[in-house]
This record gives C-alpha cells, structure tokens and sequence, in this order.
C-alpha cells in the first residue's frame, strides 16, 4: 500500500485518513483534471469476504441516496491485488472535527450545522437507509463553485437499510454518539437513532464536549452558561434516551434548529474568540431577534445583476440600498438594543452581506451592512464606548447628509488584513425625533461604500 502512487486514471496526491475497514486518498483524476477521494479496502482485510462486502455495501448505499446532501460516488473498481476501491467527490473544507478543533461554534453557527446535517439524514432516511455513525469526523464541508460551503454526510460503513434495521442484533456506533437502542443488542433502531446522534453533533458543536452515555448527559448549560434555555431543550429532546421521546423524524428536528438559528443570532463575535483573529464585538453579533420571525434568506443570484440592490427589514421601516454583491443573505427581523448598553426591546434592524455567517470572523471577508433602529438612550455615547482590539483605529468624521446626520466611525488593519470595519450614529437633520439610526459596515476592499449607502438609508412609520 505504501508504494501505491496511482489507481487506474486517478493520481494519489496523499492520504486523507482511515478507518476500521480502509483508507482514503486524495487523488487527482487525469482525465477530468479534478480532485477526487478515492477509499480503498485495507490490505489487513484483503481476504475477508464479509468486510469486502460490507465495504462495498458503503458504495452502494451512497448511490443508492443520490442526494446532493450526501458524498457522491463516481467510479468503483478493484486493484490488481483484487481489493476494491470506489471514488467519491472530495469535500475541500474538511471535516465539523476539524471546524471544532479550537473551540465551540457560535450558537447560530453550531445550529445552523446541526440543521444541514439533518436535513442530509432525512435525504438519507427518505431513500431507506439509517447513517448509525452521525459525528463530527463524518460531516464534510466542500466549496461550492460559488463561493458557498455545501455539508456532506459521509462514511456509511455502518449504515443500513432500513427495512434491515428493525432486525439489528450487533450494537454499533460511536461513544457519546450512539443512542441507547444500537448499543444494547436486539433492540432494533430505525431513524431516530439518528435524531439521537444529530442531537450528540448539535451538543458538542456547541459545547466543545463530547456527550456522555446515554442518560448521563450533562445538561449543556452547565459547560456553556449563556445557551439559551430553548436551544437545551430542542437538543436535550433529540438526545432522550427514550425514542418515542425524541423529534420524530431528522426534518422536524431540522426545522426546530433553523427556527433557533435565527434567535441565536446574538453575540456571535464574543461567544467564540477565534485564535490568531480578531473577534468584531459589534451589535450585529449581539442581535437578539425573535424566534418567530427570525429569516436567513439567501437570495437568488440574478442572471444579470443591477449595480445596487434595494433591501429592507421585515417590519417595512427600514429601507436603503447597498451594491448588488453584497445582496446575498438577509436577516431583517431585528435587534436589541440592550446589546451596546442601551434598554432591552425588540426594535426594527436588518443585516444584509455576502456571507453573515462569517460576520465576526474578521479573518474571512465578508461585505455587509447592518442597520438598526433605536428610540431609547443615548446610542451615541454607547456606540462611542465599543473598542476593537484586534482593530486599528482610523478616526472619526462627521456625516451631513440630506436626510441623516451624525458621526463616522472607522477600522482598519483589523487581523491584519485589508478589510474596515465602520459605524455610524444618525438622527434626523430635521426635527428633533428621537429615532436613531446605527449603521455597521463591513467592506473587504475595493471602493468605500460609506456614504453611499447612508445617504441611501429611509426610515418611515
């Protein structure tokens, strides 16, 4: 194995990782110029018919779920030593293992996830195959030809078919992930054990702790202090050791975690202080929005987009325009203010970028507007008192605009790189209402949007 360098028109490049039963290569496909992960049989198990079966019972399964949720198989053979091989797509972004490597996710972040992930079970569970093995190592992320990361359930070798499953007498699974019925013997699973296991991924995405035993788990507030109680309990209810206790199926939990993803919104930037990056501890990552109404919208990509882009929140207050790039994903249910020091409420805001999911990573570039509304306190003086340290701080303005006026505040060099961070406080340059208006910016180079986009800023009602 060691001297293997190429399998038929594929080019190992280097070794991906392995398991029980094979290992994974990366490889280049000759023909198609494209990087491919190619899994062959290991050398120890050459002769072993029921694990080549069970190896390539793992092919079969992934064809046979034909999902774009789920690692595809393109090709499958055997080498001249007689083992089989078969060729997957390769998933560039690595694995949720890796992703957690350093510390939990932000809530959002760790929901929104755990809701992909199960929505590529249920793809699963709807072609009649049960996973028995959802874990961090077995999440794939892959770059999207547009820039956007797609999640890949992988590694079937211990899934089975449904219609199979009721009848399983061997326990299986991995510790912390596993729910009661796959490692007593004889008790049967079907695809709530695995709302079990995606329960187990959700928690230690959230708390950076594998699980205990089932029955045993520690309340995950007790390792993170600041989860918000529903999300415990959306969690807590996947992870019941009594089946008939957990979300009934992988979609219903998915919809409950997509809900809290938006409610989970809040303080993204201080939950997860990233190594060697600074953390944006901005109001947009301390948005608290209602679980009802919290959206994330990724908005089609038009065949030929305008210059500009036209966005506004859910409540029909707030207007403005921002460059049609930055168009992609909206949040628009809104904020409170009790995030910059201010009375605590439901106010009208919206958050508009190329990728919201990575607004606090100030290592990622990211091109967006935040824009929130406030009647109470005196929001200048506690946008004034924010500090980013990762930041270097590139002075004030004043901003005189037909509408707005107020002040400018501006970032730059924040980790290092080239992108600003800017903020502005606005009140009316008429009258004396008690509307304000706080704009965050965050623009990745290329020509400042500033004023542009204040100038372009309506509040109405």
């Amino acid at each position: 194995m060691h001297s293997l360098e190429r399998i038929d028109r594929y080019r190992l490049q280097r070794r991906l990782g392995g398991g029980a039963f094979g290992v994974v290569w990366l490889a280049l496909d000759d023909v198609l110029e494209a990087p491919v992960a190619v899994k062959v049989l290991a050398e120890n198990w050459a002769d072993r018919l029921d694990v080549r079966e069970r190896f390539l019972a793992e092919a079969r399964l992934l064809r046979r779920a034909d999902s774009a949720r789920v690692v595809q198989v393109y090709d499958i053979g055997e080498l001249p030593d007689g083992r089989p091989y078969f060729v997957m797509e390769y998933a560039d972004g690595g694995t949720l293992a890796d992703r957690i490597a350093d510390s939990p996710l932000p809530v959002a972040e760790a929901l929104r996830l755990t809701a992909l992930a199960a929505r590529a079970a249920a793809a699963l569970h709807e072609a009649g195959i049960v996973h028995r093995d959802i874990k961090p190592s077995n999440v794939l992320l892959r770059t999207a030809p547009d820039g956007s990361t797609r999640l890949l359930l992988a590694d079937l070798g211990l899934a089975k078919s449904l219609a199979q499953a009721s009848g399983l007498t061997m326990a299986a699974g991995s510790a912390g992930y596993a729910p009661p019925e796959q490692t007593e013997p004889g008790s049967g699973i079907d695809a709530r054990a695995d709302v079990y296991s995606l329960g187990a991924l959700a928690y230690h995405l959230l708390t950076g702790t594998v699980p205990a035993p089932p029955g045993r788990v520690q309340r995950p507030d007790r390792l993170r202090p600041d989860l918000p109680p529903e999300v415990q309990r959306a969690v807590l209810r996947a992870m019941e050791p009594d089946r008939d206790r957990r979300w009934p199926t992988a979609d219903a939990f998915a919809d409950v975690l997509d809900r809290l993803a938006g409610s989970a919104f809040p303080a993204q930037a201080a939950e997860r202080p990233r190594r060697h990056r600074g953390t944006l501890y901005l109001a947009l990552a301390a948005v608290a929005v209602a679980a009802a109404a919290a959206v994330m919208t990724t908005l089609l990509l038009r065949q030929a987009p305008a210059a500009d882009a036209k966005v506004q929140d859910s409540t029909g207050r707030i207007h403005a325009v921002v460059p049609a790039a930055w168009d992609r994903q909206l949040r628009d249910a809104g904020w409170d203010p009790k995030s910059v020091g201010l009375p605590t409420g439901q106010e009208p805001a919206l958050a508009v970028a190329d990728d919201l999911s990575h607004w606090s990573d100030l290592g990622t570039a990211v091109n967006g507007a935040f824009i929130g509304l406030s009647v109470h306190g005196d929001l200048a003086a506690k946008v004034r008192e924010l500090r980013h340290t990762s930041c270097h701080y590139a002075g004030s303005r004043d901003y005189h605009g037909a509408v707005w006026q107020g002040s400018i505040r501006t970032w730059d060099a924040c980790d290092g790189g080239k992108g600003t961070v800017t903020e502005a406080v606005l009140g009316p340059v008429h009258g004396a209402g008690r509307t304000q208006v706080y704009v965050q910016l965050r623009q990745d180079g290329g020509s400042d949007e500033t004023d542009r986009i204040l100038d372009s800023v309506r509040v109405t009602g």
